[in-house]
């Protein structure tokens, strides 16, 4: 299973959000070059960028802290947030992105999807954030009618590549996964799934790992990593199918 940390951006720096609240973030660093070169280091094989303040904009915002990030590793990135139109997905393709995630555009335009898995075959995943099973949308500011097993049907036909599935009560506090609800989606797609939110321990990828046969390929950690409370070495080591003798045996897995 690959562990791919994710990398938070709001107004140029890193930070992680308290169930999506915008009120409840947490700096973790000013340069986010930085940080994502310091977890390829440590043995990740893809990072996991969110524009949050496009996500609320309806556009790309932080262009430029993407492509340092982009620009500073050798692993592929995928990227959402805000990502509403064709331009916006073309723009970051444009500087090195290897996957744009849509997430709002699948619920209100699902015509747009298709032109863009037609566009760009292989790079559009679909991220579904459900509360309480329904999707939230425009940076969970909002709840949509939608179940999220039914979003998920609807884009593997519409060309999705992957899914990554967000329990948005579970992101950023560290409660463990909805296994559940990963068992469910993973139940009516043949596409990969990625699983995000609440994970606190190798334990929690233990426990994820067990649900890989049934298309749970990936995972995305995200605060787990910057408290120290997962080390990225040891995930890999534990779930991930990384380069293991090219992980150093010293390196942070805390931010001050």
């Amino acid at each position: 299973m690959e562990v791919i940390p994710a990398i938070d951006l709001l107004e140029g720096r890193c930070v992680r959000l308290y169930q999506g609240d915008y009120d409840q973030s947490q700096v973790f660093g000013e340069n986010p070059a930085d940080i994502a070169k310091q977890w390829v280091e440590q043995g990740a094989t893809r990072l996991h960028v969110v524009d949050l303040d496009g996500a609320k904009a309806g556009k790309v915002v932080n262009l430029s802290a993407i492509e340092s990030i982009v620009n500073a590793v050798s692993v592929p990135v995928e990227v959402g947030g805000g990502l509403r139109s064709t331009e916006s997905v073309q723009q970051l393709f444009n500087i090195g992105v290897e996957w744009a995630i849509l997430g709002t555009v699948a619920v209100e335009q699902p015509q747009l999807v298709q032109e863009l898995t037609q566009k760009f075959p292989q790079q559009i995943i679909i991220g579904i954030d459900a509360r309480n099973g329904k999707v939230a949308t425009r940076g969970w500011l909002e709840t949509s009618s939608v179940l999220a097993t039914q979003l998920a049907v609807q884009m593997q036909e519409l060309g999705s590549a992957q899914l990554i599935y967000t329990d948005i009560h579970r992101d950023g506090t560290l409660t463990g996964p909805n296994l559940d609800a990963l068992r469910e989606l993973a139940a009516v797609v043949d596409i990969p799934i990625i699983a995000s939110g609440g994970v606190s321990s190798v334990t929690d990828l233990l426990s994820l790992l067990a649900l890989e046969p049934q298309g749970v390929k990936s995972v995305i950690v995200g605060r787990a990593l910057y408290t120290g409370d997962v080390s990225l070495r040891e995930a890999v080591r534990a779930v991930g199918s990384g380069r293991i003798q090219d992980i150093p045996p010293d390196g942070f897995s805390t931010f001050a």
